[in-house]
């Protein structure tokens, strides 16, 4: 029975080896088209990967789409920190723009000057201003260790802007000429030394007078004790400077320029009105503060 058994076994497996060499031929031929043993097993299986595919293509979509957000993001906040450090850079560079137009003016003042006086004169930077409106008084990156002190002529490009009123190691407080109010009743200690003794430019032996306050009503400086003698020299237009005779300011600084001119109250003196030459007082970026050399 064993023996049978096992014939049973071996005609089995070469039954199935003969259907399997039948099947690899017809399958080697040349066909038109599957069989359908084929076409059952292939249905099966595409059917099957589709089942599998679709989440898998979702699943992988949806971690592409982070991944391509994230790149995304940190694009985005490299070019916001570009932009940034652009918007920087082109500020900082139409500051230095500006500064150099500046200095190139205030350096063209100071060589001008060479040949009419023998002034030094040191550049210095307006840090700050005064907040008080009634105060009008600006601070400067230039003290006692640089030379600094108290009653220097200040002046900017344009002509006199004011005098030093206070000292310290390294900053300096200018008072300014439109603070000059002693004359419409302020105290002794904003008329800049009780006033500038002025002259008019050209005609220094004939016009003399003295810049006593701001008027704010003709926003310009007032000039008085303007003699008759002087007056009928003076004129409109004329550029009035500083005289040296009140031995404060040193004499030729340009003040300004005669707008109008009149009577005094008493009918003794003439009073003219001087219009700044530096106008805007409250937007100065540097100063050139007057150092006359001394007398040995």
């Amino acid at each position: 029975m064993f023996r049978l058994f096992g014939n049973k076994k071996l005609l089995m497996l070469m039954l199935a080896l003969m259907v399997f060499i039948a099947l690899m031929g017809l399958t080697l031929g040349r066909r038109t088209g599957l069989t359908w043993p084929e076409r059952f097993v292939k249905d099966t299986v595409s059917w099957t990967q589709g089942w599998f595919y679709k989440p898998a293509r979702y699943v992988a979509g949806f971690f592409e789409d982070v991944h391509h957000l994230r790149q995304t993001y940190e694009e985005n906040k490299i070019l916001r920190m570009t932009l940034s450090q652009y918007a920087k850079d082109t500020m900082r560079l139409n500051l230095l723009e500006a500064q150099n137009k500046q200095l190139k003016e205030v350096l063209g003042f100071t060589e001008r000057q060479k040949g009419a006086d023998n002034y030094k004169y040191l550049v210095a930077e307006v840090i700050s201003v005064s907040p008080d409106p009634y105060s009008n008084t600006v601070n400067i990156n230039l003290g006692s260790m640089d030379g600094i002190k108290e009653n220097m002529a200040v002046m900017s490009i344009e002509g006199l802007i004011g005098r030093v009123s206070k000292v310290s190691n390294f900053t300096s407080s200018v008072q300014l000429l439109v603070d000059m109010n002693g004359g419409a009743g302020g105290s002794a200690e904003r008329q800049l030394e009780k006033g500038i003794a002025a002259t008019v430019k050209g005609k220094e032996d004939k016009v003399f007078g003295t810049i006593e306050y701001y008027s704010n009503e003709k926003q310009g400086l007032v000039m008085t004790r303007i003699s008759q003698n002087s007056e009928s020299e003076l004129d409109i237009g004329d550029t009035v400077v500083t005289s040296a005779l009140g031995q404060v300011f040193p004499k030729g600084l340009e003040i300004g320029k005669v707008t109008d001119k009149k009577i005094g109250d008493f009918g003794i003196t003439y009073v003219a009105t001087v219009q700044p030459k530096a106008t805007d007082f409250r937007h100065l970026r540097e100063v050139l503060v007057v150092k006359v050399p001394e007398v040995e």
